[in-house]
């Protein structure tokens, strides 16, 4: 009869716990699986990495080591607060936007706002006829990697023969 009392118990604690567990947790506009850990989590937001998470839970006070599941609403709160307010907090090497054109100033940005300012960059580049902007109108690499062998669409790297050689060779 006790062993029964304690299995029933036992049960109930753990009802208890899977209630309190929370399967999808929206920080910052993302809904996040609850099953994550914190830190990764928290890197699946756009514009924050796993370094830059793990400092936003130190200025949150949240152990890495929980589930994103297991926090309170405080601690979720907390979170979202501390990843609004990392512009003034973090050194601006490790910001996302540096220097940023419309500001004048350093910031981190996340989201869709970071996605908005990237293509606002691109568009003044083209803007203004950039070399950058050019290659970015006509789809090629940026950064000065080679076109001679990646970046072809629809065609065969190497030599091709024409049909009539191809007919020679097997007479």
């Amino acid at each position: 009869m006790e062993q029964r009392k304690e299995k029933v118990a036992v049960k109930m604690a753990e009802k208890k716990k899977d209630e309190e567990f929370k399967h999808l947790v929206r920080i910052a506009g993302r809904d996040i699986r609850g099953e994550k850990n914190v830190v990764h989590g928290i890197a699946l937001v756009k514009g924050i990495g796993p370094r830059t998470a793990r400092i936003v839970c130190d200025m949150a006070g949240v152990p890495v080591t929980k589930r994103i599941g297991e926090l309170t609403d405080k601690n979720v709160e907390d979170l979202t607060a501390a990843i609004n307010g990392l512009d003034g907090k973090l050194p601006s090497w490790l910001l996302n936007r540096q220097k940023d054109y419309e500001a004048g100033k350093d910031k981190q940005t996340i989201g869709a706002d970071l996605h908005i300012g990237l293509r606002e960059d691109i568009n003044r580049l083209k803007k203004i006829r950039s070399y950058r902007g050019i290659r970015h109108e006509l789809g090629l690499p940026v950064r000065g990697q080679r076109t001679r062998s990646t970046f072809r669409h629809n065609a065969t790297v190497g030599v091709s023969r024409k049909k009539g050689a191809q007919a020679q060779q097997k007479k």
